[in-house]
């Protein structure tokens, strides 16, 4: 044998470690637990990065199908814990971990995707966002989930008992599974579509994390920020808080709650309406008769019982201004009568004729003037007086009565209302040139309301 015939080639040598890599019992299943290093997602296919701890770090590698069951959202330098096989990859030589699954170290995985995508969700606001009010009254409420639950059930009970004019309508899902949160996002969007319901409850009965875990999914949750109908969430039971719960509208411990709060109950309604209806009814009686009241108030008042009180100021108004024009011309009167005294005076005293003749003149002159002025003031009074007294005449029920109008006496009271009458009553009907007696056949009264 030839010295050459010793060596082995690369792919020969390769070939025969992987052989023993495959063939040995502790590398088929290797459970190893470190620290990602060099990851970098890659949506959509295989998953390539490293796992290192303090000393050593070994290649990794994850492919699609076992990726795609891994509940959490992988992170360069978070310690995990892994399930695989080592293999060595021909091409380059080097040996790698084949990842079958993956969880947080020292955290459960499902807590830790829980945990992260809460962490998403509230960064983008979706559980800040403002809430959808319940309608008081709906008339369709929409429900997901299972067909064969007691859920469905428990909400079709209590919504009967409490209004059952609610229509209820089921739009069934998986609640449970890889494929209910899809299906779940799927029945959301149907109800919504729909687009003749009030309400939308959402739900499921207790469970372990993974029974609830289609109810902390992504897909399910947008959905519900989504919807434009009021979401009731009621997943698990009082102390389970599922990603939906955060996102819906109103959250609800148990399904008999969820019903309870989408709908009122219907014999509270009834009795609210009643007591509504009473209260109006009593406010209108109470508008009613204060009306009444003030219209028996107006047709008491002295307008109508004693219209002479209404000129009675106006006589007493004419009185005062007779006294004052008497007392203006008595004092015209005295102030010339003491200037003539004055010029008498003065002309007794002066002598020469001329004085005389001028004085007299002077006499004749404010005779005149005075006769002038006090005609002047009599006639300004009497066109005083006479306005004043046409206006009053203007106001007198004997004018009124001069247009056809007349009042009524009974026993020689004045008769207001028909009220006041009874068939075959002697009766006066007085006028503006004389009365004239007459007797009551029949009575008939007008209803004004």
């Amino acid at each position: 044998m030839s010295d050459s015939q010793q060596y082995l080639t690369v792919s020969a040598l390769t070939q025969y470690l992987k052989r023993k890599f495959e063939v040995d019992p502790y590398l088929g299943k290797v459970f190893l637990t470190g620290e990602i290093s060099n990851y970098r997602p890659r949506p959509n296919t295989h998953q390539y990065f490293s796992l290192k701890d303090d000393h050593a770090k070994i290649s990794a590698i994850m492919f699609k199908s076992a990726f795609a069951k891994v509940k959490f959202r992988p992170e360069e330098g978070m310690k995990v814990l892994v399930v695989g096989r080592i293999g060595l990859y021909e091409p380059s030589g080097s040996y790698q971990i084949y990842v079958e699954r993956m969880e947080p170290d020292g955290v459960g995985a499902l807590y830790q995707a829980y945990e992260q995508l809460k962490k998403k969700l509230a960064a983008e606001g979706l559980f800040n966002a403002p809430k959808k009010p319940l309608p008081r009254f709906p008339k369709r409420i929409a429900v997901v989930t299972s067909r064969s639950g007691a859920v469905i059930r428990d909400i079709i009970t209590t919504a009967r008992r409490r209004f059952p004019i609610a229509q209820i309508v089921l739009f069934p899902a998986q609640v449970q599974g890889d494929a209910a949160a899809p299906e779940i996002a799927r029945q959301i969007e149907r109800a919504n579509a729909a687009n003749n319901f009030d309400t939308l409850i959402i739900g499921r009965g207790g469970g372990s994390i993974e029974d609830l875990w289609p109810f902390n999914e992504e897909v399910v949750a947008r959905a519900i920020a989504a919807s434009q109908l009021p979401v009731i969430s009621s997943v698990g039971h009082e102390t389970d808080t599922t990603i939906a719960d955060l996102v819906a509208d109103v959250r609800a411990a148990t399904p008999t709650a969820a019903a309870e709060l989408a709908v009122p109950v219907y014999n509270d309604v009834l009795l609210q309406l009643r007591q509504d209806q009473t209260r109006v009814l009593n406010a209108f009686q109470n508008l009613v008769q204060r009306d009444r009241q003030h219209l028996n108030k107006l047709s008491t008042s002295y307008v109508f019982t004693q219209p002479n009180r209404l000129y009675e100021g106006y006589l007493q108004k004419l009185d005062f201004l007779n006294e004052r024009l008497k007392q203006a011309g008595q004092a015209n009167v005295n102030q010339v009568e003491q200037q003539y005294q004055r010029l008498a005076q003065r002309l007794v005293q002066r002598t020469p004729i001329h004085q005389v003749n001028q004085a007299q003149t002077q006499l004749t002159n404010l005779t005149q003037r005075l006769q002038r002025s006090t005609q002047l003031v009599m006639q300004r009074k009497r066109q005083q007086l006479a306005q004043t007294v046409q206006s009053l005449d203007l106001l007198s029920p004997l004018k009124i009565m001069g247009r056809g109008y007349a009042f009524v006496t009974a026993d020689e009271q004045v008769v207001h209302t028909v009220k006041q009458l009874k068939p075959q009553q002697a009766v006066a009907v007085h006028f503006a040139d004389g009365t004239a007696q007459a007797q009551i056949t029949s009575t008939e009264e007008i209803d004004n309301g």
